[in-house]
């Protein structure tokens, strides 16, 4: 891997290095003060090309690196300024020389130059010209970012700018599959995209901007190409692998001002996967969401299987396909409608270590292997309408509907080999275990939301969220070895008490779980001044879940007999009413902004079990700050304080048993308390246009009161679990710290730090003499991981991308290191040829015990397409290397896992796609 590294460094290094005359100075108007935020570029005299731009600094700076021995025109454009051009002939000398622009020009007549610069301002928006930053080989959208500065792209395609989250994607002014930016950046064709424009300080709801606290939202809008923006457009590509690997991917798109529709296909087997469990719960439909922010959470946890794929399953096939239709009838009303289907089949297998504690100890209670099998279906579909109405500038009305429904079946097998020690002797045991689990969730989601302003100083909004979610999760496992045949308990709520003695254990649970919704809030703001304003609110949130839940033993003669204990069924109501009244007063004093408020809060909760009601009635106060200080146009710090109310949903409240693996029964609670939490942001945030720097960092401290845990009682691999609250205070310290640097036009460096420390309290349940003894145990961990990324952005040179990630983290007296170095390499050549080549490493120690693990994948692709050619050929290989499986670690308190999981053989695919 050193010597690899070492000779693509020597490769590249002799470009990197060339005689350049430096050209700087200061731009000033007619009155000689500065000009922040000014467009300067030099275009070379001998090649017509642009060979350097520049945007001035706060104080009117800017530097252009050029080349010796050449004759350039250097434009200069500013708005409510004449654009100016001089002509600059370089030598072998830096060049100092500042320069006037007069006043009194056009704002049009900037039209031209604005276009031809990279990058060029406007307010809260920067307009990036993407073909200034493009080399040739960039297919997708997301290509297209990497290149720009101050963007970052994560491996799942999510993207920040200036180290903020991305909230939506536009194309055109319409949101592309309802603003989602990983479906954008991984599927829009990057020779469609003439310019990115990012929309700082975004707000959808132009009456509410200034109005909120929104300036750390950010929005991206992609502009088309001009003779690309009235027609379809898009790309069909198909490809076939070995050992019957295949893919089929459409992608069609139609935009003009009126309407846009969004059309994707993919259907692969190759370990391509559209969208995880994770973007279907992302992609929410539009919703404001600002109830969220009111001072209580109420977690709602959804028993979904999950979406497997990529790279960590040994056989997956996708099909997915999205549709995304935006229509505007007039100026004043424009419709959206958004589907999605996906079908996934994986399999997935597994060979682990896993080490079970003495509680409050590190010594091995159980050493179990095992090995698993999972196959998984899942049928998920997604569909969203949405209306906006906005007569005028004073008034908008905004509905959304959402509907997500699944279908998902698992079949599992196990086969588990464990030693228990008691009393310092072993005892081994076995169990091959069958399981079988399928639900058909389905949810629906609906929002108003009304915003009018009464007058220049009054402004109200409307808030109406209804949520319905219908869950019917069954799970059937099915043991060799029955492990609850304790004839000596005299526990009648025992599991050995409660299911027929035989030899082997057939379970099948029923559940069903049911949630009803709905918020409202109203909120006034009156302007008191130009730099004051009040916003007064009133809400309220109620809550009903159902949950009904059975047990049947299915005996080995075939007869089915009903588990009748009331520990092991549930029939469970659950209310939760929070109404609350809040006031915020939000003023400015010369750079700073403060936003200070407080809400009262109202709480009723009621569940009844084994008729016992248990209501909780309380008011509380929880106050909120919010404090921006703008130290300049493009530099900030952010802090933000709230306290908040955490509540559990009805999954926790249940007292009956339910089995939630073969291995484990838990219960919840009826008794469950809110906890109490506190958290402290601090932001800074920094991004300069004249050097292309973009430093941001935050930290951050939560504490959490009377936390909901689940006391646990280990008997080999078995356990039993309930929840309850601890009279102790969690806390978590995390921090980041980011940078990143554009510099000679062509290199791209970045690096990052991120630390963390956590502390929270768990309960252990051990048995000694015969009685069930508690231990409480507070467990610290500590993270701290940095990375580096160095990059090229040549366009006739290879390029080049060299990162290393490392990881240090530790927790109860057990240290781990994890290295990632990683190289790719880009080649664009011969007007079409283009060579794709990705390597990383991945190394393991735990550096207690000395194990090492070590991971490695390559991946590689062959692209040859003509300019403006219609056909474009390619050959990729996934998983080069054939690597059979990835192996991870990971350590708690109860213990540790080893997993060793296999994943998916080397594809090499010809890939043949054809553009419209």
């Amino acid at each position: 891997m050193k010597k690899i590294i070492l000779f693509i460094i020597l490769l590249v290094m002799p470009f990197v290095y060339g005689q350049n005359v430096r050209f700087e100075g200061i731009v000033l108007d007619s009155e000689k003060a500065p000009l922040e935020m000014a467009n300067v570029m030099a275009v070379n005299q001998t090649s017509k090309a642009m060979d350097a731009y520049a945007i001035t600094s706060d104080k009117g700076k800017f530097v252009l690196n050029l080349k010796s021995n050449t004759s350039y025109i250097v434009k200069l454009s500013y708005i409510g300024m004449q654009n100016k051009e001089i002509s600059v002939t370089t030598k072998s000398e830096n060049i100092v020389q500042n320069i006037t622009m007069d006043s009194g020009g056009i704002e049009l007549a900037g039209v031209e130059i604005v276009r031809e610069m990279p990058v060029s301002i406007k307010g809260d928006t920067i307009v990036y010209n993407t073909d200034s930053f493009k080399t040739g080989e960039e297919r997708k959208l997301e290509d297209v970012f990497k290149k720009l500065p101050g963007f970052e792209v994560s491996s799942d395609g999510q993207i920040q700018v200036e180290g903020k989250q991305v909230r939506k994607l536009f194309v055109d002014g319409k949101p592309f599959m309802e603003g989602d930016t990983k479906l954008g950046s991984k599927n829009i064709p990057s020779d469609a995209v003439d310019k990115v424009q990012v929309m700082r300080n975004f707000n959808e709801v132009s009456q509410m901007k200034g109005i909120e606290n929104n300036n750390d939202d950010i929005a991206i809008n992609i502009k088309l190409k001009k003779e690309k923006d009235k027609f379809w457009f898009g790309d069909i590509s198909a490809g076939a692998a070995n050992d019957r690997g295949y893919i089929v991917n459409p992608k069609l798109f139609y935009y003009s001002p009126k309407t846009s529709v969004n059309t994707i296909v993919n259907l692969n087997n190759i370990g391509e996967v559209s969208l995880t469990s994770a973007d279907f719960f992302r992609i929410t439909g539009g919703a404001r969401n600002t109830i969220g922010r009111n001072g209580t959470s109420l977690n709602l946890n959804r028993n979904f299987f999950g979406l497997s794929g990529g790279d960590n399953v040994a056989k997956m096939t996708d099909k997915f396909g999205a549709l995304n239709l935006n229509h505007s009838f007039s100026k004043k009303w424009s419709v959206s409608g958004f589907g999605a289907y996906s079908s996934t089949y994986n399999q997935s297998i597994t060979n682990s270590e896993r080490g079970i504690f003495q509680p409050n100890t590190t010594q091995i209670a159980t050493l179990e292997n095992r090995k698993n099998q999972t196959d998984s279906k899942n049928i998920a579909f997604i569909s969203k309408f949405g209306s906006k109405f906005k007569p005028n500038d004073n008034f908008q009305l905004d509905y959304d509907a959402f509907l997500r429904k699944n279908g998902q079946q698992e079949d599992n097998v196990n086969q588990t080999n464990y030693t228990s020690f008691i009393n310092s002797i072993p005892i081994n045991s076995s169990n091959s275990i069958f399981s079988f689990q399928e639900q058909d969730p389905i949810s629906f989601n609906q929002s108003l939301n009304l915003f009018y302003t009464q007058n220049p100083k009054s402004t109200w909004v409307v808030e109406m969220q209804h949520q319905y979610e219908d869950e019917d999760p069954f799970y059937n496992p099915q043991l060799s070895v029955n492990p609850y045949q304790n004839s000596n308990t005299s526990n009648p709520n025992d599991p050995s008490s409660i299911f027929v003695r035989e030899s082997t254990l057939n379970i099948e649970q029923s559940r069903f779980v049911k949630t009803n919704k709905l918020d409202a809030k109203l909120d006034y703001f009156y302007q008191i001044t130009n730099k004051s304003i009040l916003n007064l609110t009133v809400g309220n949130t109620n809550a009903f879940q159902s949950y009904n839940s059975s047990l049947l033993q299915i005996l080995q003669d075939k007869s089915v007999v009903e588990i009748d204990n009331a520990l092991y069924s549930n029939q469970v109501r659950y209310s939760f009413n929070d109404a609350f009244l809040g006031v915020h007063y939000k003023f400015m004093l010369g750079k700073f902004t403060f936003n200070p408020g407080i809400s009262y809060h109202q709480y009723r909760t009621n569940n009844t079990q084994f008729n016992r009601p248990f209501q909780l009635n309380f008011n509380r106060f929880l106050p909120d700050v919010f404090a921006r200080w703008d130290m300049k146009k493009s530099e900030n710090i952010t802090y933000n304080y709230s306290v908040k109310n955490g509540f559990n949903d009805i999954n926790s409240l249940v007292e009956g048993y339910v089995f939630t693996n073969f291995n484990s029964i838990a219960r919840g609670n009826s008794g469950l308390e809110n906890s109490l939490i506190t958290s402290h942001r601090l932001n800074y945030s920094k991004y300069n246009l004249y050097n292309f720097t973009t430093i941001f960092g935050n930290i951050s401290y939560t504490t959490t009161k009377n936390p909901v845990v689940n006391g646990i009682l280990f008997q080999g691999i078995y356990s039993t679990s309930d929840r309850l609250n601890l009279d102790a205070e969690n806390e978590n310290l995390n921090s980041t710290l980011f940078y990143s640097k554009s510099f000679k036009k062509y290199y791209k460096i970045s690096g990052g730090v991120n630390a963390s420390w956590n502390r929270n309290f768990v309960l252990n349940r051990a048995i000694i003499g015969g009685a069930v003894k508690e231990f409480i145990q507070g467990i610290e961990n500590i993270n701290h991981g940095y990375n580096l990324t160095l990059g090229t952005q040549f366009k006739k040179l290879p390029n080049i991308d060299l990162g290393y990630r490392i990881n240090f983290s530790e927790q109860a007296n057990n240290a781990f290191t994890t290295q990632s170095p990683n190289v790719k390499l880009n080649y664009y050549f011969l007007e079409g040829m283009n060579i794709n080549w990705d390597y990383s490493f991945n190394r393991f120690r735990n550096e207690t015990s000395g194990l090492t693990n070590d991971f490695k994948i390559m991946a590689a692709s062959i692209n040859y397409a003509k300019k403006d050619a219609k056909l474009e050929y390619r050959i990729q290989a996934n998983n080069l290397l054939n690597t059979k499986s990835r192996l991870n670690n990971s350590f708690s308190v109860n213990g540790y896992n080893a997993n060793e999981t296999i994943i998916l053989p080397r594809f090499v695919t010809f890939v043949l796609k054809y553009n419209i």
